[in-house]
C-alpha cells in the first residue's frame, strides 16, 4: 500500500501481520519536507495548529502550519543572503525553542544538511564536532554563544556564526535581519529546479552518542522523514487531531522520532516543553492534565521519576496511548504506570541511525519487557558472528536488511570506511545490539555487544538482571555489570541507586541478592553490589555501562 505523506485518511494498523505484509512507502525520486509537508498543510488548512509551545514560566506561543510555511521561508531567505545553499553543512545547537523548529524547516528547504547538538556540549566537543563535519555555519542562541566564540579561530571552515536571540559583533542575527533595514520576506525561497532536493540527497547529520569512542558521524538523506510514518502513525498512533508530547533534547534523533517528522506527516500537534536544569516530574504531570495531551513519549528514566509521583492526582483522561524508546523499559516501571494511569506503556526500538524498526504496536498482545516485532517494511532478523540466523530462543546479532534500504535506514557514516565495513555486511546492517526471538515472534533484548556479561560459561545480559532488581522496593535505578573473578572469568556486579527513605546495609544486600535469585536465573543474581547517590549516564539519559565496566577493570588491575 503507497503511502502519501501528508494523506490522513491513510489506514491505521489494527491487524499486525496484515499491515506487515502489504504496508510500504513509496518514496518519490524529489521530495523536501519543509515544501512536501509544512506548505501542503499550510495550503490545505491555514488555521491547521502545528505546534503548542510553553515554558517553565508558563508562556505559552502557538503556530499553525501556515505560520511555520512563513516563518521558515523568511528564515530560508537570511539564510540565502548568508551564502548558505543546497549541500552545505550547518550545525543548529539550540534549546527548545520554537526557532529550533524554524530554522530546521528553513534548512531543509534550502537542501542544506543540518546537524543538531545538544546544548549541554562543551566548547571541546563543538571543536571536534565542527571540524570533523566541517561545517560553515554554527546557529545557536545568546547564552550558548559564548562556547562558540572560544574556538572559532581553530574552526577553519566555520564562516558565519548566527544569533536567534540577540545581537552580538561578529555575529548574524535572526532579530536584527526580521526588522531591519526590511522585514524579510516570507515569499518562498527563490530556488533553481537543479537545486530541488532528490529524497536520496543528504539532510541530516547526527552524532552518536560516544558510549564508547568518539562520536560518529551518521547521515540520513531527505526520505529519511517519510520513515517516521512508521514512528508515528504505527508505534505512536497518532491521528491529525492528537496533541502529541515527546519527552527529548532538541539535539538528539529521539527529537526526529517524536517532536517533528512523523507528527507533522501525520498532521498532529506538537507540544513542546522548554524546561532547563534537572528534570521535575511535577512539573510534567500538571501539563499533561492541562493541556489534555493525548499520546506521550518519554525515555525509561523519566518513566522511572513520574511513577514516584501520586499519578492518582492529576487527570490525564484525555491521555490515550503512551511509548518509550531510547533503551530498554523494565517490566516493573511498565506495571507502576499502568496502575496508576490505566495505560500500558509501548516500546519501540531503533537508533540514531534508524527510524522505529521494532516495537510494541497497539494491535499486539502486550508482553512486558518485550522490544515487540519488527516495523512494516522493515527486515528485521538475529544473526549469528556468521551471519547466519539463529534459532528460536537463542542470542543473535540484530540486523536490518538493505536490500531493500528501509526509508529511516541511515545512509552512512560519513568518512569512516571502517565503521560502515563493520555495520554494513552482505546486504544487512548490525545494530550492535544483541536479542533473541521467542516462538511467537516477539523480540527480546540482551543487550549491547559489548554489555554482555560471561561468567562461568553462562552469558548474561543485564537488562533482565536490572528489571528484576527494579522490581524490589528499595530500589531506584540499577546498572549492572561484570567485574573480574579469579574463579569465575566475570561475575554480576549492580550499582544501585535506592529510594528516598532506604539505607544502604549488608541486611539489604542480602534481602536484594534473595530477591534477585527468586526472579531471575539464579546464576544470573549480583553477587557483588554497590550503592551509589546516582549513575553516569550519557547527555541523552542512557546509562554509560561501560564507564562503570572499564572502572571495575581498572580497580582490579589495581589489587592484582
Amino acid at each position: 500500500m503507497a503511502e502519501d505523506a501528508a494523506d490522513v485518511q491513510a489506514h491505521r494498523m489494527t491487524d499486525y501481520a496484515e499491515t506487515k505484509e502489504t504496508f510500504r512507502i513509496d518514496v518519490p525520486e524529489y521530495f523536501n519536507f519543509g515544501y512536501d509537508v509544512i506548505d501542503s498543510w499550510a495550503a490545505k488548512d491555514r488555521n491547521k495548529l502545528a505546534l503548542i509551545w510553553v515554558n517553565q514560566n508558563g508562556d505559552e506561543k502557538k503556530y499553525t502550519f501556515r505560520d511555520l510555511k512563513n516563518l521558515s521561508n523568511q528564515a530560508a531567505n537570511i539564510l540565502l543572503k548568508y551564502g548558505i545553499n543546497k549541500g552545505d553543512r550547518i550545525l543548529v545547537m539550540l534549546p527548545r525553542i520554537p526557532e529550533w523548529w524554524i530554522f530546521a524547516i528553513a534548512l531543509i528547504k534550502l537542501g542544506a544538511v543540518f546537524c543538531p547538538c545538544p546544548t549541554m556540549l562543551t566548547a571541546k566537543d563543538l571543536l571536534y564536532r565542527i571540524n570533523r563535519g566541517g561545517f560553515k555555519m554554527v546557529i545557536t542562541d545568546f547564552e550558548n554563544s559564548g562556547k562558540i566564540d572560544e574556538i572559532c579561530s581553530s574552526c577553519p571552515s566555520l564562516s558565519t556564526r548566527f544569533l536567534v536571540d540577540g545581537e552580538i559583533e561578529g555575529w548574524a542575527s535572526w532579530t536584527y535581519e526580521l526588522l531591519y533595514p526590511a522585514p524579510v520576506s516570507h515569499h518562498t525561497p527563490s530556488i533553481p529546479d537543479s537545486q530541488k532536493t532528490r529524497s536520496t540527497d543528504p539532510m541530516l547529520i547526527y552524532f552518536t552518542s560516544g558510549t564508547t569512542g568518539e562520536p560518529k558521524m551518521a547521515l540520513h538523506n531527505n526520505g529519511y522523514p517519510l520513515g517516521h510514518i512508521v514512528t508515528a502513525r504505527f508505534w505512536q498512533d497518532l491521528k491529525s487531531n492528537d496533541l502529541h508530547f515527546t519527552v527529548s533534547d532538541t539535539g538528539w534523533a529521539k527529537c526526529a522520532w517524536g517532536k517533528i517528522f512523523g507528527q507533522w506527516i501525520e498532521g498532529a500537534c506538537i507540544f513542546v516543553y522548554h524546561f532547563s536544569g534537572k528534570f521535575q516530574a511535577t512539573e510534567v504531570l500538571p501539563l499533561l492534565e492541562k493541556y489534555e495531551v493525548t499520546t506521550f513519549c518519554a525515555p525509561p528514566t523519566i518513566y522511572r521519576m513520574l511513577i514516584l509521583a501520586d499519578l492518582g492526582k492529576f487527570d490525564l483522561s484525555s491521555l490515550r496511548h503512551c511509548t518509550s524508546a531510547g533503551e530498554p523499559l523494565n517490566p516493573e516501571v511498565i506495571r507502576v504506570w499502568k496502575e496508576g494511569t490505566g495505560l500500558t506503556i509501548c516500546e519501540g526500538y531503533g537508533q540514531t541511525e534508524t527510524a522505529c524498526c521494532v516495537a510494541m504496536f497497539p494491535c499486539l498482545s502486550h508482553r512486558p519487557g518485550s522490544m515487540g516485532k519488527p516495523s512494516p517494511g522493515w527486515v528485521v532478523d538475529l544473526h549469528d558472528e556468521d551471519g547466519k540466523p539463529v534459532g528460536v530462543g537463542d542470542e543473535g546479532r540484530l540486523a536490518i536488511r538493505c536490500d531493500p534500504r528501509p526509508p529511516g535506514l541511515v545512509t552512512e557514516y560519513i568518512d569512516s570506511p571502517e565503521d560502515n565495513a563493520k555495520s554494513f555486511v552482505s546486504g544487512w546492517y548490525y545494530t550492535g545490539d544483541k536479542a533473541y526471538r521467542d516462538a511467537d515472534g516477539y523480540f527480546w533484548f540482551v543487550g549491547r555487544d559489548d554489555d554482555v556479561i560471561k561468567s562461568s560459561g553462562y552469558r548474561i545480559g543485564p537488562f533482565e538482571v536490572e528489571s528484576a532488581l527494579l522490581e524490589h522496593p528499595s530500589v531506584q535505578e540499577a546498572a549492572v555489570v561484570g567485574t573480574p573473578d579469579r574463579i569465575r572469568g566475570m561475575v554480576v556486579k549492580a550499582f544501585v541507586v535506592l529510594k528516598p527513605g532506604f539505607q544502604p546495609s549488608e541486611s539489604l544486600v542480602k534481602e536484594i541478592k534473595t530477591y534477585v535469585k527468586r526472579t531471575t536465573a539464579p546464576y544470573k543474581y549480583p553477587r557483588q553490589i554497590e550503592f551509589v547517590p546516582d549513575l553516569p549516564k550519557t547527555l541523552s539519559g542512557k546509562i554509560k555501562r561501560g564507564e562503570l565496566r572499564n572502572a571495575e577493570l581498572k580497580k582490579n588491575r589495581k589489587n592484582q
